[in-house]
C-alpha cells in the first residue's frame, strides 16, 4: 500500500513523537505482529509476559511493565484480525515526571508487509523497522544525451540524483582543411561510436548494481538517442528496464530535469508528477489570475475561514502546529491540504515565498 504524501506526513509525525518517549527502565512496550499471523497468539504471549512480569523486582518497573501490557491486550480487541500488512503496537506510561502515570496505547498498520515478529520492553519504542520503511527504496534511471555530452541521474520519489556526466570527443560538422568529406564523416561516426560506447559503460555501471531500479527513461536532443538505444552499445539487461524515450530541447542538469517533466505518462505514479502538478497549478494562476491564489499564513487562513479555499498547499518544513491548525480548518470548510516537499524546484519556490498558499475556488 503506497502512502502519499498526506499519508507519510502523518507516520513521520506519530515516529517522531514516539521517539521522543522515555522509560525510566525497561518498561516501554514495542510489538511488531507479521502479516498474516494470528492474533490471538498474540494476545496469548502479551498474557504470559504479564505473569512473567510480576517477578520484576522493581514495583515501579512492575507496574509500568503490567499496566502497559494490559493496555495493549484491551487495545487489540479493536482488531478482528490482523491487517493485511501486519500491526506495530507501542504501549508504555509515558509521562515525564517522577511518579506521574499516563499509560498510552498506539498502533500502526505498516505501509509495507512485516516479516519480522517482535515483543520487546525498553526504555524507548523500536522504531527502526518502521522508519525504514518510510525511505525511499525504488528509483528510475535517467540518461540524458546527445553527440556532444551525457548525464546519467536516478530520480528516488521527487529527488534527481545526478550521478554521471561525459563530454564527447565527436568533431564538429565543420570539415577540417584538406579533409574528404567521406573520410570526415567516417571520423565523426567512428567517434560517436566510441562515445556512445562509453555512456554505455557509465549505464552499466551505475544502474545494473541496482536492485530498485524500476526502469530507465531515455532524452535527448536530436536522433542520437535513438541511435544509442537501437545500436549494439547496451547490454541486454540495460535495454529491457528502458520504458521511454524522450525528445529534449536541453542537456546537461537542464535536460535532466525537462526529461523528468516531459515523462508524466511513465512517472504517472510517482509523487513528483501530481506534485509538480498542483504546484506548477498554482505558480501559473499567480503569474495570470493572481486573485485566484494567495499566499503567507494571514491570507490563506483568511480565505480558508471565508470558504474560498479550495486547496491548501503546505510545505513540509512548516510546524506540526501550523499543519494541525489548517487540517482543523480544512474540515469546516472542505477543501483539501496537501503537503509539498522541498525536493523539487516548484516545493523551494513554495517555502521561499511563505511556505503555505493556496489555490482558490473563485477570484477574490
Amino acid at each position: 500500500m503506497a502512502l502519499n504524501e498526506k499519508e507519510k506526513y502523518e507516520l513521520k509525525k506519530l515516529l517522531k513523537k514516539l521517539a521522543t518517549y522515555r522509560g525510566r527502565h525497561t518498561e516501554l512496550v514495542s510489538v511488531y505482529v507479521p502479516a498474516g499471523y494470528d492474533l490471538n497468539k498474540i494476545n496469548t504471549h502479551l498474557s504470559q509476559e504479564q505473569g512473567t512480569a510480576t517477578n520484576i523486582k522493581s514495583s515501579s518497573t512492575r507496574k509500568n511493565v503490567i499496566d502497559a501490557l494490559e493496555k495493549m491486550i484491551q487495545h487489540l480487541k479493536l482488531f478482528p484480525q490482523t491487517p493485511p500488512n501486519g500491526l506495530a503496537l507501542f504501549a508504555g506510561n509515558v509521562s515525564g515526571q517522577e511518579g506521574k502515570y499516563d499509560f498510552q496505547v498506539f498502533s500502526i498498520e505498516p505501509p509495507e508487509p512485516l516479516n519480522t515478529r517482535i515483543y520487546r520492553c525498553d526504555k524507548t519504542f523500536v522504531l527502526d523497522l518502521l522508519e525504514d520503511m518510510l525511505e525511499i527504496k525504488e528509483a528510475y534511471g535517467l540518461i540524458v544525451m546527445d553527440r556532444r555530452e551525457g548525464d546519467i541521474a536516478l530520480l528516488k520519489g521527487k529527488t534527481i540524483v545526478h550521478l554521471a556526466k561525459t563530454k564527447s570527443n565527436v568533431p564538429g560538422k565543420t570539415r577540417a582543411g584538406g579533409q574528404s568529406s567521406a573520410r570526415y564523416m567516417r571520423l565523426r561516426e567512428d567517434a560517436a561510436k566510441t562515445f556512445y560506447k562509453k555512456i554505455a559503460d557509465m549505464v552499466k555501471d551505475e544502474f545494473l548494481g541496482r536492485d530498485n531500479i524500476k526502469g530507465i527513461i531515455v532524452g535527448g536532443p536530436g536522433h542520437t538517442k535513438n541511435e544509442f538505444v537501437e545500436g549494439n552499445f547496451i547490454t541486454a539487461d540495460v535495454k529491457k528496464k528502458i520504458i521511454g524515450i524522450k525528445d529534449l530541447s536541453y542537456t546537461g542538469s537542464f535536460g535532466v530535469q525537462e526529461l523528468v517533466e516531459k515523462s508524466d505518462d511513465v512517472l504517472a505514479a510517482e509523487e513528483i508528477v501530481s506534485e509538480k502538478k498542483v504546484m506548477t497549478r498554482f505558480f501559473n494562476y499567480l503569474s495570470t489570475k493572481p486573485g485566484k491564489v494567495s499566499y503567507g499564513y494571514d491570507e490563506v487562513k483568511k480565505n480558508v475561514e471565508m470558504g474560498a479555499a479550495e486547496i491548501v498547499l503546505i510545505s513540509e518544513v512548516v510546524e506540526e502546529g501550523v499543519v494541525e491548525e489548517f487540517e482543523e480548518l480544512a474540515k469546516t470548510t472542505g477543501c483539501e491540504v496537501q503537503i509539498i516537499s522541498v525536493e523539487t524546484r516548484e516545493g523551494v519556490q513554495l517555502r521561499d515565498i511563505g511556505k503555505i498558499a493556496a489555490i482558490l475556488r473563485y477570484e477574490v
